[in-house]
């Protein structure tokens, strides 16, 4: 009996390619399927039908329903098949169906199973949210906590208060490789290393030559996956192992990211977020519950400090992908160069998905940053680094266009115009929140002592910074074309 290889070519439906609608790639499969072929039988094709589902039709005239493979998040982050996840992949444990289970074993009288459920909600799932149901955004919050809380959840925090953490050690970050160029010729131009998608594609496509350049520093969901894990468990005194964490996301690939081993907890063998849901997963959530969230009544919104209860959302300027640029730039300016930077000036180039901001001193450019969203510009970036071309000093990347509040996973519209009357009112909703530098959030300052042990590196590296791994590419049969 022999057996062969079927390799199927699916739509990548990635947000990170599929917001950009002039274009639709085709991937090879992350994993081959191996079909065992039957002794007298011809093969044939296979057949899409109208339901997503795969027929094998033989050469005989018979045909039989093809099951759908199933792999982990780790095949997906080893495989070099695809550039990031895709929706069609069907993915174990991250789900809104995951969530389900652990709170209706939390119902059960004397489970073994028993775990403190929190959900950190990003700020552009907010937007999304508030959009959908036109509500403010403090006010979406409340309510979204609120249903959770019905759910069985016992704390809803924002994302808003670890992205603090992640601009900060930004900031630290570039400041200390811009001092370290003229040493180390890969210190500049640091790269953003937020976007999941961003990070996948150069890890699987670009692998060791472009590593070097992508800040070390972690994401906001993952700086929280490290808030809750450690330093909430023991002010709940609990263990990481007994804390479930969901994080709701704008994006797919971020249930990648979660998955990543550089973010797996040894000691008790567990995540730093155990599940990712996206904001159109909550929508289902709601729907299933037949809730509207207009009609939700509001809570007062979850802190992690003692007793104390936020009064009203904070962000971040500098536009919905959380102001890396914009952050990074004014400290800079301040820390190398003596100059206070009130406001931000963007020239945009071929695109609003590629802006730059530029510092000049005595007639010369100091500093050169760039904004690149959406893998047309991302490629053209990382070509020009690749030829010595590139001259910025930093570049935010982020794979979708537009950015973050454009992610995948985020709430559509039906047609073209729709979703950009949508995707314009989210921008302003998300923008329409009173803003605070990173620097002068007390509580921040506090976690840095109290947490991190401001003097300990080896606790700040642990806990907000990581690493990246190289794919080495296993298959020559890839073909990108955007």
């Amino acid at each position: 009996m022999c057996g062969i290889n079927l390799c199927f070519v699916v739509m990548c439906s990635s947000p990170s390619i599929r917001n950009n609608t002039s274009s639709r790639s085709l991937f090879e499969c992350v994993k081959p399927v191996k079909v065992e072929k039957k002794p007298g039988k011809s093969s044939g094709i296979i057949r899409i039908e109208d339901d997503g589902s795969y027929v094998q039709m033989n050469l005989d005239g018979g045909f039989q329903k093809l099951e759908k493979a199933k792999i982990t998040l780790n095949d997906c982050l080893a495989c070099s098949g695809c550039i990031t996840s895709a929706e069609s992949v069907l993915i174990i444990q991250q789900s809104h169906e995951e969530l389900y289970k652990v709170l209706n074993e939390n119902k059960v009288t004397g489970s073994q199973h028993q775990k403190l459920v929190v959900v950190s909600v990003s700020p552009q799932s907010r937007a999304s949210l508030a959009a959908k149901y036109n509500l403010g955004i403090t006010d979406t919050a409340r309510r979204l906590t609120a249903f959770f809380k019905n759910l069985g959840v016992h704390s809803v925090f924002d994302t808003t208060f670890s992205r603090n953490f992640s601009l900060l050690e930004s900031q630290r970050e570039f400041v200390q490789r811009f001092r370290s160029h003229n040493q180390d010729n890969k210190a500049l131009p640091m790269l953003a290393s937020a976007c999941p998608g961003w990070i996948c594609y150069a890890e699987k496509t670009h692998g060791s030559y472009i590593i070097p350049y992508i800040s070390t520093t972690r994401s906001p969901q993952q700086v929280m996956g490290s808030l809750v894990k450690d330093y909430f468990a023991k002010q709940q005194a609990t263990t990481a192992d007994q804390v479930y964490h969901v994080t709701v996301m704008p994006c797919y690939d971020k249930k990648l990211e979660a998955s990543r081993p550089d973010f797996f907890n040894t000691e008790y063998n567990t995540r730093d977020v155990d599940c990712v849901i996206t904001s159109g997963e909550v929508l289902k959530m709601l729907e299933k519950e037949g809730v509207s969230l207009s009609n939700v009544d509001p809570v007062p919104l979850d802190s992690m400090f003692d007793s104390e209860t936020e009064e009203e959302m904070i962000g971040h300027s500098g536009g919905g992908s959380g102001g890396y640029l914009e952050h990074i730039f004014t400290h800079a300016a301040k820390e190398l160069f003596a100059t206070e930077v009130h406001e931000v000036t963007y020239k945009t180039l071929r695109n609003r998905d590629f802006q730059e901001v530029t510092l000049e001193k005595d007639g010369a450019a100091v500093l050169r940053f760039a904004l690149a969203y959406g893998f047309r510009n991302i490629q053209n970036l990382v070509q020009k680094l690749k030829r010595g071309k590139l001259t910025y000093h930093y570049v935010e990347v982020m794979a979708c266009p537009s950015g973050c509040l454009n992610g995948g996973g985020q709430i559509r519209a039906e047609g073209p115009k729709a979703s950009k009357d949508l995707l314009q009112q989210v921008e302003e909703l998300y923008s329409n929140v009173k803003v605070q530098a990173p620097e002068v959030n007390q509580r921040v300052q506090e976690l840095y002592h109290q947490w991190l042990n401001h003097s300990d590196s080896n606790s700040i590296e642990k806990s907000l910074h990581t690493q990246y791994h190289a794919v080495e590419r296993t298959s020559s049969a890839l073909n990108i074309k955007w």
